[in-house]
């Protein structure tokens, strides 16, 4: 609200307008043209396999965006159907067996296969917990993706007792598909409540995107009190002013 004697200009008012409408329809424009863009790789990766007979584009005016997409959704879940019955499995358990004898390509298939199952599996643990870290000195924090507590020979080697070394993948500002992994006490990590999602997209912000939590305060008998949710994003939208 203005203070009196100061009225907000006509050219102030266009600017917070125009502001407002690039923080709204950004986000939007961003999202559907990422979308598009991975239509079209598809279909240009799809289309040229598919008969022409079945092709709807040689029959339309125009090209039909999204054909080779679906196709290639179908048939993924056809193969994903063969391979879940007796047969499949035997497919492709002799395609295994075969690619375990070429000595180069059966390591990147065997490591690629368990990344897979770990990411997309169900029962997968992987990454489903934020944590913090010292690093790369004291008082000072890293954000870090908690990929769980496995039976390995560096934890055999190292854990020392009642406190397990703990597999933390710590991704880099603002790509978090890149970064390191280290093995870190339990002990040495603070968990955190916000999400992977949360996680992620502070990460890719650089900080400037910070995940709504709970404030807690604490009775005098040590029960845990939760106050409500504070968002600071909106906060921050809500207190501000463009000059």
């Amino acid at each position: 609200m203005a203070e009196p004697g100061n009225p907000i200009s006509a050219m102030t008012r266009l600017r917070n307008y125009f502001l407002t409408g690039v923080i709204v329809s950004a986000p939007l424009a961003i999202t559907a043209y990422l979308a598009w863009t991975v239509v079209h790789w598809v279909d240009s990766w799809v289309k040229p396999y598919i008969p022409s007979f079945y092709n709807p584009d040689n029959y339309l005016p125009f090209a039909v965006p999204g054909f080779g997409l679906i196709v290639a959704l179908v048939m993924i879940t056809l193969i994903g159907f063969l391979a879940a019955n007796f047969i499949g499995r035997s497919i492709v358990s002799f395609g295994e067996r075969l690619l375990g004898r070429l000595p180069m390509v059966r390591g990147v298939y065997r490591a690629l296969k368990q990344i897979f199952e770990t990411v997309l599996s169900n029962r997968s643990e992987m990454f489903r917990t934020v944590g913090l870290v010292e690093y790369p000195r004291k008082d000072v924090w890293s954000l870090v993706f908690v990929a769980g507590e496995k039976e390995t020979e560096i934890n055999a080697r190292l854990d020392r007792e009642g406190d397990p070394l703990v597999a933390v993948f710590m991704p880099c500002t603002p790509n978090p598909t890149t970064g390191f992994l280290m093995y870190v006490y339990r002990s040495e990590i603070t968990i955190l409540d916000m999400t992977i999602e949360d996680g992620a997209k502070l990460i890719v912000s650089a900080g400037l995107v910070a995940p709504g939590y709970k404030r807690k305060l604490v009775t005098a008998d040590g029960d845990a009190l939760e106050v409500g949710l504070v968002n600071p994003a909106v906060e921050k939208v809500s207190n501000l002013r463009f000059k």
